[in-house]
């Protein structure tokens, strides 16, 4: 993100959530409108800029795939797992402009979906997410300048602490603790290892520019 950055840029953060990470960035830029369509993580982020009395960061709520600004507004886009609609993201960046997505891999918590039968995207894992956005980015119009997936490891330290987890993303949308038990106790012990249990993640990353 800091290689795309400037003082003389204006970027937009599309899914901000509680906008910790734009605060982090604002240092970079001479100004940041972070959106998100949830008004309790916008109003964190309000929270967290008043008391770090940061100034160049607008938090508004508004639809990442239908937005009111112009043409040619920002000079970087960036997401980090949020919504992205690509020929919106094309409309809104100034020529040259870059966009900066960081996006949940195809592979991402593939093993306990098998074993729960169902999740985010269950089935899917056999297509490159990776591949299929290159591609779809490149019939837009933008350029790769970078590209690349990453796997990585999660550990927690007993099966409540995943619990509490999974009760807190839309892994399972639908996660119940009682329905759930003896796929979450199944999951715990082919997983649990001296670390914690287990949780494979699978994240992917590209930088492009608009030509």
């Amino acid at each position: 993100m800091i290689k795309v950055s400037g003082k003389n840029k204006v970027a937009l953060d599309i899914g901000c959530a509680d906008g910790k990470f734009s605060l982090s960035m604002s240092p970079y830029f001479k100004k940041i409108i972070a959106i998100d369509l949830s008004r309790g993580m916008l109003d964190a982020g309000i929270k967290w800029q008043k008391e770090q009395r940061i100034k160049n960061i607008s938090f508004k709520k508004a639809d990442a795939y239908k937005t009111k600004y112009k043409d040619r507004t920002f000079d970087v886009i960036y997401s980090r797992r949020g919504p992205s609609k690509f020929s919106e993201i094309f409309r809104l960046l100034k020529n040259k402009g870059y966009f900066v997505e960081i996006k949940i891999g195809e592979k991402d918590t593939q093993k306990i979906k098998e074993i729960f039968g169902r999740g985010q995207d269950f089935g899917e894992w056999n297509e490159s997410r990776l591949k299929k956005h290159k591609e779809e980015l490149r019939d837009i119009g933008f350029k790769i300048i970078f590209s690349q997936e990453y796997f990585y490891d999660e550990y927690y330290k007993t099966e409540k602490d995943l619990k509490t987890f999974l009760e807190g993303v839309p892994i399972f949308e639908d996660f119940n603790a009682r329905k759930d038990k003896k796929c979450l106790e199944k999951y715990t012990k082919l997983y649990k290892t001296k670390k914690g249990i287990e949780l494979p993640r699978h994240r992917i990353v590209y930088v492009v520019q608009k030509r």
